[in-house]
């Protein structure tokens, strides 16, 4: 009874967001009156006769609908119960909820000791979890795959990859250096340029790229490389916010709501500007004195970098990272700890140290700096050390080595930035040069098109491939910089999430929150906004988009359409500066935190507590700052 009631109260809903729309006004023989309103038809058609039904399971619906309300947010309203699902059986929730949670901890801890499988292979677990645990059917989960995001997150990120090779990212390094009048002028540079590349590049590619050329102007300079690098990761975030392709939560909400990607700028970036502006003031504030000395006081044995070293450097390829865990940088250091400081049985330890090399590299391909180099020397000193001390056999110790000589080799065939530099170098001067304005013309083309409200991912996707045939050359060293592995565990998260809210738990969650989080009082945004902030830190900010967006956006439309679309751009600029609060809250983060660590020559180690005590001052100024800017 209760399946065909439902059934029949979706058919009726149907019909009454049609009329709605349509402006239809029905006829006497349907039994409703000629000169009914809109309003007045939906609560008829629900009624079946205008009348209230309050006996009926579902009166609550009925009554409701029969309270004063403006004309133009019943869709919107009607939206917003239909987002309230009944809570599913039993079993249904117990078992969809064990798989989010085996998604949900693979994702923020992907190196687990016991089970060390990774955030991409740990989504697509959840997805097949909610499949046999019958959350959901498999057709339902084909669908709750998102294409267009797949496909935009796809299109920007080729796109990214030749803007790359067509040296933008030097010329924005350059642009740091530019007429430089100290310290405090460098901090705020960063900002602004980490701000903007972000809003158009996306964060983790801005970080992937920049963070070592920072890094080396900080100690060309004899600078304290922590302001520097904190600027980098955190105007990152803040200036991702301003378009659906700074970053992955923003494609998500700019597909959902079919928001353009003009009123999204126009929403948000008044927000971003003084964002970064408040975010360069608290890091002044904190670090003045610091930056007004002429000398890195910090790590005063660190050597200076030759400028000649700066102007030389070689921006290393990137690709759109999702790196969400401090655990592989652990994970690496224990590997060095390892290498090092082995045991005497050389065999185990080398093959305990291959497995966890291999899991590192595999869950940070995205940042292509594998020092290989490094590893085989470090392998071999070892292992050299170990035969010496125990009397291995010459046979075994050239087993050893063969096997470290082929894992390295691996590494160094996975990474083909060496070959396309060096037939880069063989093209002409005029071939060059006209090349990259044909690359920077289809960018622009892409982003003009983007404005014009064209569709986001079939432009995305549209430029990505214009700029493979400009290229004309095999594309497959360019393709293979593509984060696969981001695409598959996207398509995991979307299955997982639609299966955990299939058990009806965030709908529940939800309606206790939203009477207290309604967007037309301060204190409903102070709440949605607390919500979203410490949510996105503890489930990362795309899951918690992709939980809340509908749900906060339904209980918009129940008020207005402008409210709607302001609900949207509230989920986007606290779920992106959200990630500014602590070290594990953004990629980006991790990004910098791993590449200054692993920087050759120039490692410096960004600590999670000094992160902390700027990220949870800087996150709630700037996130409160932007709340009163953003406009429907």
């Amino acid at each position: 009874d209760d399946i065909f009631f439902l059934g029949i109260t979706n058919l009726l809903i149907e019909s009454a967001l049609n009329a709605v729309r349509l402006k239809k006004v029905p006829s006497p023989e349907l039994g409703v009156s000629t000169g009914s309103t809109p309003l007045n038809l939906a609560a008829e058609c629900l009624s079946g006769s205008g009348e209230k039904s309050s006996s009926s399971s579902s009166g609550f619906l009925w009554t409701e609908l029969k309270t004063p309300m403006k004309e133009h947010s019943l869709e919107g309203y009607i939206k917003f119960k239909v987002a309230k699902m009944a809570m599913a059986t039993t079993v249904k929730v117990v078992l969809g909820s064990i798989a989010f949670a085996v998604f949900w901890m693979l994702a923020v801890f992907p190196a687990v000791p016991f089970m060390p499988i990774g955030r991409t292979a740990g989504s697509l677990l959840g997805a097949m979890l909610m499949v046999v645990f019958q959350v959901i059917t498999p057709d339902e989960a084909y669908a709750a795959i998102d294409l267009p995001i797949l496909g935009l997150l796809f299109g920007t990120m080729v796109v990214s990859v030749y803007l790359e090779r067509a040296d933008m990212f030097k010329y924005l390094g350059k642009l740091l250096q530019w007429k430089s009048k100290g310290a405090k002028d460098l901090l705020c540079r960063i900002c602004l340029i980490s701000a903007i590349s972000s809003a158009l590049f996306t964060n983790d590619t801005t970080c992937v790229v920049l963070t070592e050329f920072v890094l080396k102007i900080a100690r060309q300079h004899n600078l304290p490389p922590q302001p520097f690098l904190l600027a980098l990761a955190s105007s990152a975030n803040i200036g991702s916010s301003t378009t659906p392709i700074g970053n992955p939560q923003n494609l998500v909400i700019a597909v959902q709501s079919k928001i353009s990607f003009g009123n999204f700028l126009i929403g948000i970036f008044p927000a971003m500007l003084v964002g970064v502006l408040g975010n360069a003031f608290i890091l002044l504030c904190m670090y003045w004195k610091l930056l007004s000395v002429q000398k890195d006081e910090e790590d005063a044995t660190k050597e200076v970098v030759a400028e000649d070293d700066v102007n030389s450097h070689r921006f290393s390829p990137a690709t759109m990272s999702h790196l969400t865990s401090v655990n592989s940088r652990e994970l690496n250091s224990t590997l060095e700890s390892v290498t090092v400081h082995s045991s005497p049985n050389l065999n185990g330890n080398i093959s305990h140290a291959d497995t966890l090399r291999n899991r590192v590299v595999s869950s940070e391909n995205e940042f292509h700096k594998a020092s290989s180099e490094e590893i085989e020397s470090a392998r071999s000193s070892n292992a050299s050390k170990e035969v010496t001390k125990d009397g291995l056999s010459q046979r075994k110790d050239g087993s050893v080595l063969s096997s470290m000589v082929s894992s390295v080799n691996g590494l160094i065939d996975s990474d083909s930035i060496k070959s396309l530099d060096e037939n880069e170098e063989k093209v002409p001067r005029w071939k060059r040069l006209l090349w990259k304005a044909g690359v920077y013309l289809v960018t622009v083309g892409m982003l003009i098109s983007l404005l014009m409200g064209l569709n986001m991912s079939w432009t995305a996707v549209t430029a990505a491939l214009a700029l493979v045939v400009l290229d004309f050359k095999d594309a497959r060293p360019c393709l293979e910089k593509v984060s696969y592995s981001l695409l598959i565990f996207f398509c995991g998260m979307f299955i997982t999430v639609d299966g955990f809210n299939k058990t009806g738990i965030p709908s529940t969650l939800w309606d206790f929150m939203e009477p207290r989080a309604q967007i037309d009082r301060i204190s409903g945004i102070v709440v949605l906004a607390v919500v979203v902030l410490l949510l996105s830190n503890v489930a990362s900010n795309v899951p918690t988009v992709l939980l809340l967006g509908a749900k906060v956006a339904a209980s918009g439309a129940a008020i207005s359409s402008a409210d709607e679309k302001k609900a949207w751009l509230i989920l986007a600029w606290v779920s992106t500066v959200a990630g500014n609060l602590s070290l594990l809250g953004s990629a980006a983060n991790l990004i910098v935190c791993e590449q200054a660590r692993s920087a050759k020559h120039l490692g410096y180690n960004l600590s999670f507590s000094s992160h902390l005590k700027f990220g949870v001052p800087s996150t709630l100024v700037v996130t409160a700052i932007g709340l009163t800017l953003i406009r429907g």
